[in-house]
């Protein structure tokens, strides 16, 4: 897919929910904001030394999976999951994205984790290349990759990049 030279500086994509038919208005996506829902049983009372604690804990290997037979990652999903157990109420939100000349998709996601006695955010980026024929939606591969990224920053699977 070939496309005219200089068409993605003035592509802007919002993460908020829209759209419509009128060409003026900026190209949206959908919301991907991500909250997780908090119930009164589940109210934050942890503080965050111990959620950053439990965080930076070794994966349980049957989570592990393998790319190639060098590269390992743990799946957004387990990640996920893993972060909903280990910090309820955190929540992520994509921050930006954004659509380079040399046909590449990057998204910058936030991730914040909230405890008893505050919050933290860590941001991390992920870039696709739109020629990638292995992933169907690469603003979507984009996003997993920097959410997973972002979550290494607080420790989950951070291992995993620098395994001795």
């Amino acid at each position: 897919m070939q496309l005219p030279s200089g068409f993605f500086p003035k592509l802007q994509i919002s993460a908020v929910s829209g759209g419509g038919d009128d060409i003026n208005k900026k190209a949206t996506a959908p919301n991907s904001n991500y909250v997780v829902p908090l119930d009164k049983a589940s109210c934050i009372t942890r503080p965050l030394a111990e959620i950053l604690r439990d965080l930076n804990r070794r994966v349980p290997e049957n989570i592990i999976k393998s790319q190639d037979d060098q590269s390992t990652f743990i799946p957004w999903y387990q990640a996920n999951r893993m972060l909903s157990f280990y910090a309820p109420g955190w929540c992520g939100e994509i921050r930006d994205v954004i659509f380079s000349e040399n046909s590449s998709v990057t998204v910058v996601y936030r991730i914040t984790v909230r405890g008893s006695d505050g919050e933290a955010h860590r941001e991390s980026t992920g870039t696709v290349s739109l020629a990638d024929h292995n992933a169907a939606d690469p603003v979507s591969a984009a996003e997993q990759i920097a959410f997973c990224r972002a979550c290494a920053r607080f420790g989950l699977g951070l291992y995993l990049f620098h395994e001795d």
